[in-house]
């Protein structure tokens, strides 16, 4: 059953519990009023006439004629005008009788129900006659002179009954128009207040169909108003997480796939030459050419798992940050690669600024080796690197640049995925295998910092690694790096101490 049905039944419900409740007691209390007033009349005029009888009426009639009947009656007629039917006994005989009705009063043995079994007892009660009227009759007895009288009298009260059932019946009709209209009014009141739940349901729907776009967008400030908004974050959310295991599955595919390939393409080459050695007989040069081209493949083989472990064990490292200078790394690891990179004609240049900071070197180095080694690889022949380090109050800034062709902008965001390679072709020629930058930024999250690139077509790209593992000086007597500022924190984050410094550039 639907809510707003629930709703709906539940208000009829409480409307037909209260209403007729309240409705009967006041048609009920109303009748009982009416009657109580109708019941304290008819004793009152019952005791009038009784004692008009017993005074005046009755025993100065039987002193003084014996037309009692007539006179009985004139004193009755004019004091019981009250009463539809009267009986006047005396000594159990009838002395006066008038109504239609006197009849039912004869056969009612009143004294035998004890209604008066005392002198001047009166008693009201309310029965039916032989025609089924209801009927307020009042007994009792009196003496006057020597002789004991009874006097019954009754009093059609039907008409009582008969407006008692107009108030029922015009209440049965009432209350069937009020349930009619209350249930019309509560099925579009509750449709009104459910009209929300139906939309968040409808949004539930549409995620769990993949359309996780879907917003609710209700505008209120009740319950459902924050349950929408908090509907909405959700989705939100999902919609997020939903992207990135989408993006992070299309990356272990496109890993797969370019494992898959650089495995296939050397291996391939070494089983044809080793099948070639094997089944055919070469001249020297031909075997050497063969040998070669197979320890050639071999080597990059093994270039490639080394850089895979590399990148597993930064993924499962637990670094342990020490001072060091990384302006003497750079400088060291640029007269190393200098001359080599000098036989392609290009120029190798670093300017560094003098500091200390929390680092692991032998990372740091693997960092900026990568770096250098993929300008020079986009380079080819023939241009400038530049690295540069600055000090900041966080730790430090690298920055490699080259005069290279660049990048194409919807490469930038491939970058750092594993084996993703801008032109690939070159690379495999260079030996490259698309995991230097994959390793760099691997590097960079364990230093707490960002890697983040600046490349335009035609004019060079420009690597920038901002490292945040906190900064040290030299400042005792003893001439040894202390640590002052220090960024990690026990949960492996970290906090900017100040400002970032100036962008990398020419040290002054």
């Amino acid at each position: 059953m639907k809510f707003r049905l629930k709703i709906t039944f539940c208000m009829l419900a409480l409307l037909s519990i209260l209403f007729g409740i309240g409705g009967s007691v006041l048609i009920v209390s109303s009748f009982q009023d009416t009657m109580k007033q109708e019941k304290v009349t008819a004793e009152n005029t019952y005791k009038m006439l009784q004692y008009t009888l017993q005074i005046s009426g009755v025993q100065k009639l039987l002193s003084e004629t014996g037309d009692i009947r007539n006179v009985i009656g004139q004193s009755i007629r004019q004091n019981g005008g009250y009463w539809d039917d009267i009986l006047l006994t005396a000594d159990g005989k009838e002395i006066y009788s008038s109504g239609k009705e006197t009849d039912f009063l004869r056969i009612q043995d009143f004294a035998e129900q004890g209604i008066y079994p005392e002198e001047g007892t009166g008693i009201i009660v309310s029965v039916r006659d032989g025609s089924g009227e209801n009927n307020l009759c009042a007994a009792g007895t009196f003496t006057a002179g020597d002789r004991q009288f009874s006097l019954t009298a009754a009093r059609d009260i039907s008409d009582l009954y008969r407006n008692r059932d107009r108030m029922q019946e015009v209440y049965r009709i009432v209350f069937a128009v009020l349930v009619l209209l209350c249930a019309v009014l509560a099925y579009s009141m509750a449709l009104f207040l459910t009209a929300p739940l139906s939309r968040l349901a409808r949004g539930a729907r549409e995620i769990g169909k993949g359309n996780f776009a879907f917003r609710s967008r209700l505008c209120s400030d009740d319950e459902v108003g924050s349950l929408s908004r908090d509907f909405d974050r959700m989705a939100g959310q999902i919609e997020k997480n939903v992207r990135e295991l989408r993006e992070a599955v299309a990356r272990q595919e496109r890993f797969v796939g370019n494992f898959t390939h650089e495995l296939k393409t050397p291996m391939t080459s070494v089983i044809g030459y080793a099948d070639l050695l094997r089944s055919r007989e070469l001249s020297d040069e031909e075997r050497r050419e063969a040998a070669d081209y197979i320890f050639r493949e071999g080597k990059r083989l093994e270039r490639l798992s080394l850089k895979l472990l590399d990148i597993y064990a930064a993924e499962q490292a637990e670094v342990s940050l020490s001072p060091h200078s990384p302006g003497r790394i750079v400088e060291d690891i640029a007269d190393h690669l200098g001359p080599g990179l000098q036989e392609r004609e290009i120029v190798l240049t670093a300017r560094c600024e003098k500091g200390t900071c929390m680092l692991d070197p032998d990372l740091f180095r693997s960092l900026v080796l990568n770096l250098v080694d993929n300008a020079g690889k986009a380079l080819g022949s023939r241009g400038h690197i530049r690295v540069t380090v600055r000090m900041t109050d966080a730790g430090c800034r690298l920055c490699v640049e080259d005069d290279g062709p660049g990048i194409p902008g919807d490469a930038r965001e491939h970058l750092t995925e594993a084996f993703y390679r801008v032109d690939k072709s070159r690379s495999r020629k260079q030996g490259g295998a698309g995991l230097g930058l994959t390793l760099c930024e691997k590097i960079v999250k364990l230093h707490n910092g960002e890697l983040s690139f600046e490349s335009e077509e035609g004019r060079g790209t420009k690597v920038t690694a901002e490292l945040k593992g906190g900064r040290c000086e030299k400042e005792n007597e003893n001439n040894k790096p202390v640590c002052f500022a220090s960024l990690r924190d026990s949960g492996g984050g970290s906090s900017d101490a100040g400002s970032r410094g100036a962008d990398c550039g020419q040290t002054e």
